[in-house]
């Protein structure tokens, strides 16, 4: 247990160091005072390095330390200390003043040898026992910080990539399947185009045929007023009349034809033209549906409108042949089958 003399020198040891590493070597200068001749400017970088080495005790390892020391340490403190205060008290003025300046300017540059020799031991101690493992636990905890902040900024940069690559990759999938599903839906429309071509020509055909048609009725009215086709008994009478008939049922019959062949084709273009655009808008149902069930309810009720014959107004009814949509309850029951 320490002593109350031992803690008497402590005290005093640490005042002593204290204050000359408080102390300002600029002060030592005094250029302004004592002019360029008697100014102390070129011992301020032999000060600065004296003072920096007394920097490196620490005050609060002087606790470790025992009487020896303490008074070795104090004793330079106090001497080096000295010396400044000769250098701030001197006077141009004063007896011998060039030799004292000189000399205290040797003192100066002269005194980091003996104070390295005299702090050598106390600063190895005061460096191994007061190293800042506070400022190193801090630094590692700050390092330690900024390596967790990357690695979560990069794994959150990972999260997002991985989230925008697969929202590509469902894009493309989807464009894959809208493509195929476009690609299907050409064929309907292909079809759909030629019908619509001959419906077109057979529209124009069935109109020919009306005009003609119509020709010949106002035609055969004045027909047997004709002198070179005016009958002469009955026998060229009913002759007459049953070639204009007959005559006249053929052109029906043609444009019957032509009618019921233009009617066929306008059904098929409509047919075909419904069913490119049931392809085309399926998907949004199907996406539109979540679950397994939906799905199956919407693809049978959506292949039934493709491929089922469907009523057009361009024929007379719609047939039996073709796919039937199950209905609705049908489809249920499976699922729920299925489910169980």
């Amino acid at each position: 247990m320490a002593t109350q003399q031992e803690d008497s020198i402590r005290k005093e040891c640490q005042k002593s160091l204290a204050r000359i590493q408080q102390f300002d070597p600029r002060t030592l200068a005094r250029e302004e005072e004592l002019g360029r001749d008697f100014s102390f400017q070129e011992v301020t970088p032999a000060a600065k390095r004296l003072i920096a080495l007394y920097n490196q005790v620490s005050l609060t390892v002087l606790e470790d330390f025992p009487v020896s020391q303490l008074n070795s340490l104090k004793t330079q403190c106090d001497a080096d200390y000295n010396r400044f205060e000769q250098i701030l008290k001197f006077s141009a003025k004063q007896e011998n003043a060039y030799n004292t300046h000189n000399s205290l300017i040797q003192q100066i540059d002269g005194a980091y040898q003996g104070t390295f020799n005299t702090l050598q031991p106390i600063i190895t101690y005061s460096t191994s026992k007061s190293a800042d493992f506070k400022r190193l636990e801090t630094e590692a905890r700050a390092m330690l910080q900024i390596i967790e902040d990357k690695a979560a900024e990069l794994t959150k940069q990972l999260e997002d990539d991985k989230k925008t690559s697969e929202q590509i990759l469902e894009d493309i999938r989807k464009v894959a399947a809208e493509q195929g599903v476009s690609q299907q839906a050409t064929y309907f429309r292909d079809a759909a185009k030629e019908h619509e071509t001959e419906a077109e020509n057979w529209r124009k055909q069935t109109i020919r045929l009306a005009f003609i048609l119509g020709a010949y009725a106002v035609l055969t009215l004045g027909l047997h007023k004709i002198p070179w086709i005016k009958p002469d008994d009955l026998y060229q009478t009913v002759q007459l009349a049953i070639s204009k008939v007959l005559i006249f049922a053929v052109l029906s019959y043609v444009l019957y034809l032509s009618t019921k062949n233009y009617l066929a084709q306008k059904h098929n273009a409509v047919i075909n033209k419904h069913r490119q655009n049931a392809l085309m808008t399926y998907e949004a149902l199907v996406d539109a549906a979540k679950d397994v069930a939906n799905r199956e309810i919407i693809l049978t009720h959506a292949s039934a409108c493709i491929f089922a014959p469907q009523p057009t107004g361009y024929s007379g009814g719609a047939t039996s042949e073709g796919p039937v949509a199950k209905s609705a309850i049908e489809l249920l029951t499976t699922t729920m089958k299925a489910g169980k």
